[in-house]
């Protein structure tokens, strides 16, 4: 591969790009996003939804995987998988997200 991999805070920040439009932040600072793993052969990020029955999914989905590709070598697969395990829980989410909303833990 002639391009240079992203390390995983490069990925990150470009999944920060992406938010939950039914409550209007970004999905890494909710705590969506569970695992970013990549190598040669592609990367591979899981996320999960506040919910099961989250009507966006499918959009945030998308959505993270266009933000991907647009930092990794043209041509390197990106796979989002969507995943329930561990189920969400506010606790998840980042300082900013907690201070945002007003939840303290």
């Amino acid at each position: 591969m002639s391009a240079a991999l992203p390390d995983e805070d490069q990925v990150r920040d470009a999944l920060r790009n992406v938010d939950d439009p039914e409550v209007g932040m970004n999905i890494v600072d909710l705590g969506l996003v569970y695992a970013i793993d990549f190598d040669d052969t592609g990367v591979r990020i899981d996320i999960t939804m506040t919910t099961a029955a989250c009507p966006m999914a499918d959009m945030i989905c998308e959505q993270a995987r266009r933000a991907a590709e647009a930092v990794v070598p043209r041509g390197l697969p990106v796979e989002v998988r969507l995943v329930w395990d561990p189920p969400w829980t506010p606790d998840k989410m980042s300082g900013f997200a907690r201070e945002h909303f007003g939840w303290s833990f």
